[in-house]
């Protein structure tokens, strides 16, 4: 799916947004963690890379090791985002982050992320991006991602049904969980388009929101 084959304009009464791929580009770090993951376990760094975007890392662990004690990924899953936490260099905005949130500031809309409290908190103040008032992070949920759970907490949270929420993802498991909880996926960057979003936008400066005066969001893609 392509930018120029979708519909242009959306309609929501709440947007969803995921972080890491969608308003912070934390790539640099991610593959360096997980790499280092990959070569302690005797795994290929390129296959475990295809695994881990978008999920709680103990639920790539579940996928990549199948045969290991869920207590062992937990365990391991704590110490890789205490390393991830001390670890900003190269992350930075996805282009048009912060004219997108700043749009946003009046308008119901949660971070809906796979990362925890530290993580999330960390990244959007290294990149100067201001953290919504609502925020479903890993402590807030049963289930990672593509489970749905995170985004439709996020819809309860600012009492919107989720059929009326947007949601902004760049993975796979995050495009998946915005489609099973009944939402539209607005898909970011070049990620996205594989995994079947509605819309897909190369970046959120092609993004632009308008709040109408009933509180529907309008957004002009492309």
């Amino acid at each position: 799916m392509t930018a120029t084959a979708t519909p242009t304009v959306l309609t929501a009464r709440a947007l969803l947004l995921d972080m890491d791929g969608t308003l912070v580009d934390s790539d640099a770090v991610v593959e360096r963690i997980w790499r280092r993951w990959a070569a302690r376990h005797g795994l290929d760094g390129d296959e475990v890379l295809r695994v881990v975007h978008g999920r709680q890392g103990h639920a790539s662990m579940a996928v990549l090791l199948p045969d290991r004690p869920r207590e062992e990924n937990l365990a391991d899953n704590a110490r890789m985002l205490a390393e991830e936490t001390a670890d900003m260099d190269g992350v930075v905005e996805i282009p048009g982050a912060a004219a997108f949130l700043a749009a946003l500031r009046d308008l119901p809309h949660a971070l809906v992320t796979s990362a925890d409290v530290a993580l999330s908190t960390a990244r959007m103040n290294a990149t100067g991006l201001p953290l919504p008032a609502v925020r479903i992070t890993a402590e807030s949920v049963g289930a990672s991602k593509p489970d749905p759970e995170g985004f439709l907490k996020g819809a309860a949270e600012l009492g919107v049904a989720a059929a009326d929420c947007v949601v902004f993802e760049d993975s796979g498991a995050g495009i998946a969980a915005g489609r099973a909880a009944g939402m539209t996926v607005v898909g970011v960057g070049p990620r996205a388009g594989a995994h079947g979003p509605d819309v897909v936008v190369p970046d959120l400066t092609r993004v632009r929101v308008e709040g109408l005066p009933d509180g529907t969001i309008r957004l002009h893609l492309g």
